[in-house]
Parts: C-alpha cells; structure tokens; sequence
C-alpha cells in the first residue's frame, strides 16, 4: 500500500468519478484504475463498485477515515520538516464555534498573523460535535471548542482556555438576574436543530419544568442575535458573543449547568506542529492580556 495510491483512492471517493479523480490527481485515468486494483487486490476485496455507477463498498466506507487522516498527518510531517528547516512558513487549519468566532477569535488570528505572517491560517466554523468529528478525522489540527457534560472524545486532548456563563439576551431592559422559570412566557428566538447551544438551551428548559414557546428557530449565532435585536423574543446566548452589541440588554441566568467551558483541542495521537503549538501561546498569551487588563466580557472568567 502507498501514499500515492490512497491519494488516488481518496480522489475516486470524494468524486465518486473515476475520470474526474483522474483530472483531479493530474494522471492518466488509466494509471489512476490500475493502482486503485493494486491497492484492492493487496488488500483482497472491492473498495468500489463500478456498475451501475461508482459507490464505496463496506470494505471502501471503512477505509475511508483511515486513508485521509494517514494523508493529513503525512501533509503535517511534510510542514512540520519545513518549519524545522528554517523555512518560515507553515499551515494552522483551525475550527472553532460561531460563538468563538463572534468573540476573541479576530483579535487572537491578528496577532498571530502580526507574529507569524508567514503561517496561513485556514479557519472552519462549525458547532462542537461537528469540529470534534474533524478533528478526529484529521482534517483539523485544532479547534476551539464547548467541553460537553461527559467531558471531550478520548481521542482528543482539549486544554480548558475560558470559562462564561450563559446569558439571557433582549431587546428591552431585563431584571438584574433571570431565572429560567422567568423564560416560561416569553417567546424564544431559537438555534438551528443541531446546534449545541439549542440543546443546551431545550434541556434546561425542560429541567425546569416547561417547554419554552418559540418564536422564531433555525438560525446560527449571528442571525438569532440579530432576530433578538430586533425584538423577536429572547434568547440564550453566550457572555463572548455580547461584546459590542449596543443594542441588545443582558442578564445572567440563573441555575446549574448554566456555564461552559472553552477548550483548545488536538489529537491525542499527533502532537501539534510547531506552527498550531505557536497559536496556542498566542491565544494564552491573548487571554492573560485581557485579564491583565481587566477587558475580559462580563461573565467570561480564564479557565
């Protein structure tokens, strides 16, 4: 088995075309067909079905995962070497939420672009669970992401970097505490299904006793906040996404399970590079200038 022929089996899988696979690894389709029977007869089974159209077999679904973090860690170590050769250069593919990216993450990539520029960043935003998957697939080296109840997958190793409470947020004043019973009435603006603040928000809706009446649902961080600003209804949100957002009033909620926690994590089995270990002290060295400074947001605390 190769490097060059996962790399082929991979371009078949993602395009599920195997003259289109062939254009997109630069190679005669002919070459790229032989060396997918090599690797399929090394391996002793059909990794594609031809006819009546080309599709994964089991054997193919299950190598699938395997081949592409194999490739990913390959890309890495091929960075990794330059970097350690003086070349100055590097690539971060980093992930983090929507709430992180409404928050410090701007800041946190100017500065690291100020100290790095030579270092491309590519950022992918997406919720908790989905990042995690990334992550563990390879196809990210790190990522900001929520510390679920039951603690990160255990292939990964997460680094707790903040800590903030969940907020109400609104259009109007509200009290100088709100309790979740206090949300009984009121209509809710609400995430889209799959969000990992929309389930938060339902569970503890339910823990306190009601289902809360939704106004308007379906939409991701920025839109729910604008739906709020606008006077829809209410909403759970996080401390981090509140900062400069005139327009909105806020209240912290009361109760447990009312505060996250913020983690930068990693594949347990492949150590950051030079380049994702730099970003680490960038954003570590970002926080401890906010609470220095005292600049952190309201009920958003290092961890």
């Amino acid at each position: 088995m190769t490097l060059q022929q996962l790399a082929y089996f991979l371009a078949v899988a993602e395009t599920r075309n195997f003259t289109r696979a062939a254009r997109r690894s630069h190679v005669a389709q002919p070459s790229l067909s032989k060396q997918i029977h090599a690797l399929e007869s090394e391996l002793g089974t059909p990794l594609f079905t031809r006819t009546p159209a080309v599709a994964m077999t089991p054997a193919g679904e299950a190598l699938l995962p395997i081949a592409k973090r194999i490739l990913s860690d390959v890309d890495s170590a091929r960075l990794e070497v330059a970097e350690l050769a003086g070349l100055r250069r590097g690539r971060i593919r980093l992930g983090a939420t929507p709430s992180v990216c409404v928050g410090v993450l701007a800041d946190v990539l100017r500065r690291f672009h100020d100290e790095h520029p030579g270092v491309r960043l590519l950022v992918e935003e997406g919720g908790s669970r989905d990042l995690t998957r990334a992550l563990v697939a390879g196809d990210l080296d790190l990522a900001l992401v929520i510390v679920p109840p039951q603690g990160v997958d255990p292939a990964l190793h997460a680094t707790p970097v903040l800590r903030e409470d969940l907020m109400v947020a609104a259009a109007t004043e509200l009290p100088a505490r709100v309790r979740l019973t206090d949300l009984r009435d009121r209509p809710m603006v609400m995430y889209r299904r799959g969000y990992d603040l929309r389930e938060t928000t339902l569970r503890a809706c339910l823990a306190a006793g009601f289902e809360p009446a939704l106004a308007v649902e379906g939409g991701e961080m920025d839109a729910v906040l604008r739906f709020v600003e606008a006077g829809l209804g209410v909403a759970v949100v996080p401390s981090l996404v509140l900062v400069d957002r005139p327009r909105l009033h806020s209240a912290p909620l009361v109760g447990p399970g009312l505060r996250r926690t913020v983690a930068l994590a990693h594949r347990s089995d492949a150590p950051p590079t030079i380049a994702a270990r730099a970003f680490r002290s960038v954003l570590r060295a970002h926080v401890d200038a906010l609470v220095a400074s005292d600049a952190l947001p309201a009920g958003v605390t290092p961890a």
